[in-house]
């Protein structure tokens, strides 16, 4: 093995360990509710249980089609069949992580004498790691983006692709090569294609805030070639991902022209503002937002007169979070996870300009030996902790899956009460997702489990609306306690579903 491939295992291996201490951390914190049980992380994994039993596929999906997070998931279920769904989460959670490392070492740039472009990739990580582990609220609308990366449906692959992008711009800046000036601009132009597919989001994350940064760089004849290079490869990646949905189109259920309420955007300023205030009135909140700005900062300094592919990783840095901000406020959104990149774009600052780290020979020669100790400590302290948040009994949850896999016969739920429950049924057509009035639920969901056309037992907990249900159906047979929920019999008399909605 070489020097250099030695140097990028130990990263691997360093990286394992940061991300399976991040994993434990957030899984043990009331934040594991978004990773385990929150209504919208189950999407991936109903998606994928439903195509590996050879269901007929209809799905009604949001804007997003979680392309690579499904891809993903669906290895690790393939590869790890021993595992149950809270196991292959968490999974999930670490592998996120590992391949936002991959991503950031791809923006670190080369290996050159006077670089150590791993060292400083692992301590991006362990500063994307730190803010992570510093969001602990349950709650889905906090301001706490970083965490999100964990789950398998909050835009996780948009932030790796994001990430990736912004490196093959820096590689197309830092060579010299035209075979490898061609062969980047078409990864870039793949990666846009993909990602824009997946998530329109991206175009507003990523391409954006490059084709300005590049464009501006041709105007001022600086790199012209590989600069408008990476513009035709954005800008021709995001037409492609655009017109790429339109053959998807049946399972995109809402556009996300209708998120865009631009006359609301005094409304959304203020929400976005008492986030914020919220954030920082807790004092891990208040670290993570003093270390945030730190790493605007140091994107700021390392902007300046920077005029080589680390000019473009310092200018994202600090460019796309401000583009985001103000992009979400303008348009007259009301949701955190939009802002994705004040948490992921600043921490780049610190591979910007990866400069040779001191190190002694006998510190290199040790340094496979401590990256050894450090998966070892993640794993043995790590693993059981994120064992006992995934395993964590829960009694109410196991009441109404045995109640619904023994009775033969399929019921409805609202949507954040019933998602959990049916991605652990024996069968999850035997939960059909609905609104307050029964009409069919269109949204993250198999639209295949509304050819039942009735239900005779409904599923609601302290989410659930109060219903609005036609004579008799305001007094069920019985109801079966199970904790926090309930379970309003109707066998005397089943309820028909109204038409689908989303």
């Amino acid at each position: 093995m070489t020097r250099t491939s030695l140097r990028e295992l130990v990263g691997l291996l360093a990286a394992t360990g940061i991300a399976i201490a991040v994993t434990a951390v957030v899984a043990a914190s009331p934040r594991g509710e978004l990773l385990f049980r929150d209504g919208d992380s189950l999407a991936v994994a109903l998606l994928v249980r439903s195509m590996l039993e050879g269901d007929p596929q209809d799905w009604a999906f949001s804007s997003v089609l979680f392309i690579p997070e499904a891809a993903c998931f669906l290895v690790l279920k393939a590869g790890l069949p021993f595992l149950d769904v809270d196991a292959l989460l968490a999974v999930n959670a670490v592998v996120n992580m590992v391949a936002l490392y991959g991503a950031t070492r791809l923006a670190a740039g080369r290996r050159e004498p006077g670089r150590s472009p791993v060292a400083w990739s692992l301590i991006a990580l362990g500063a994307f790691g730190m803010l992570a582990a510093s969001e602990t609220s349950a709650s889905r609308d906090a301001l706490e983006p970083a965490s999100l990366l964990l789950t398998t449906t909050y835009y996780s692959a948009t932030v790796i692709g994001a990430v990736m992008a912004v490196g093959l711009v820096r590689r197309l800046l830092d060579t010299t090569s035209r075979r490898v000036l061609l062969g980047t601009t078409f990864a870039l132009g793949v990666t846009t294609v993909v990602s824009t597919v997946s998530n329109p989001l991206f175009v507003a994350w990523a391409v954006a805030p490059l084709v300005v940064i590049l464009a501006v760089r041709a105007v001022r004849d600086d790199q012209r070639v590989p600069s408008l290079s990476g513009v035709g490869a954005l800008l021709a990646g995001a037409a492609g991902g655009m017109i790429g949905r339109i053959p998807l189109s049946e399972w995109i259920a809402n556009s996300g022209t209708g998120y865009a309420q631009p006359a609301l955007w005094q409304e959304s300023m203020s929400h976005y503002a008492a986030l914020g205030i919220e954030r920082l009135a807790s004092p891990h909140g208040l670290a993570a937002a003093v270390l945030t700005a730190a790493l605007i900062a140091l994107c700021v300094v390392r902007s300046i007169r920077a005029g080589d592919g680390s000019g473009v990783i310092a200018l994202y840095g600090w460019l796309a979070p401000a583009l985001v901000v103000l992009g979400a406020i303008a348009l007259g959104t009301h949701a955190a996870r939009y802002l994705a990149p004040i948490a992921f774009a600043p921490v780049l600052g610190l591979v910007a300009r990866p400069t040779a780290l001191p190190s002694p020979r006998l510190v290199r020669r040790a340094a496979a030996s401590v990256a050894a100790v450090a998966l070892a400590a993640g794993v043995v302290i790590g693993i059981p902790t994120i064992g006992a948040a995934a395993g964590r009994p829960d009694p109410d949850l196991t009441c109404v899956t045995d109640w619904v896999d023994g009775s033969g016969r399929t019921g409805a739920g609202q949507f954040w009460t019933v998602r959990l429950p049916k991605l652990h049924l024996a069968e999850p057509s035997r939960l059909v997702q609905v609104d307050h009035r029964l009409r069919g639920y269109a949204w993250l969901v198999n639209r295949t489990d509304f050819a039942v056309g009735e239900v005779t037992f409904l599923v609601e907990d302290a989410q659930t609306v109060p219903w609005d249900l036609p004579p008799p159906g305001a007094v069920p047979d019985r109801v079966i306690e199970c904790g926090r929920y309930r379970i309003l019999d109707y066998a005397s008399y089943p309820l028909p579903l109204g038409p689908q909605r989303s």
